[in-house]
């Protein structure tokens, strides 16, 4: 049995839609690879259909995505989330970041999306929170 300790979080790091602001996440995967994080950079312009997919395909822990442009993260986060029940992967965390408005946090909390990692975010909160919902949630029965 692998120990907690010598496992790598495997996170799939990707952007739907057609944002194209993607200094953030990108600046997201160098960080979470430099905390010894196993990252699959999918970049901009994914459906969630390529997103779940590749969670599933790789056995990822986490899907990170970052919406900034506008609202649409409303339509595309859960879309990702809903795919993934759908499909038998519900135990993956799901974590967000980009510019979340704070009245849609707790409509995204429902899906079980959580992080909302903005601009100001210290990367040392980003990469505990991975961590701990990884180990409380994807690895408990481990």
């Amino acid at each position: 049995m692998i120990e907690d300790s010598e496992r790598k979080i495997k996170v799939i790091v990707a952007m739907p839609g057609l944002d194209c602001h993607d200094r953030g996440i990108v600046y997201l995967s160098h960080v979470l690879k430099e905390a010894g994080m196993e990252v699959v950079y999918l970049g901009k312009f994914n459906t969630p259909e390529r997103i779940v997919n590749t969670a599933i395909e790789e056995d990822a822990d986490v899907i990170a995505m970052s919406y900034l442009n506008d609202h649409l993260y409303m339509i595309f986060f859960p879309k990702v989330v809903a795919l993934m029940k759908e499909k038998g992967c519900s135990d993956i965390c799901v974590v967000a970041g980009g510019r979340i408005i704070e009245e849609d946090r707790p409509k995204l909390r429902e899906y079980g999306i959580t992080g909302f990692f903005g601009q100001s975010t210290p990367t040392q909160e980003m990469v505990r929170h991975i961590e701990n919902r990884v180990k409380s949630e994807r690895w408990k029965e481990i």
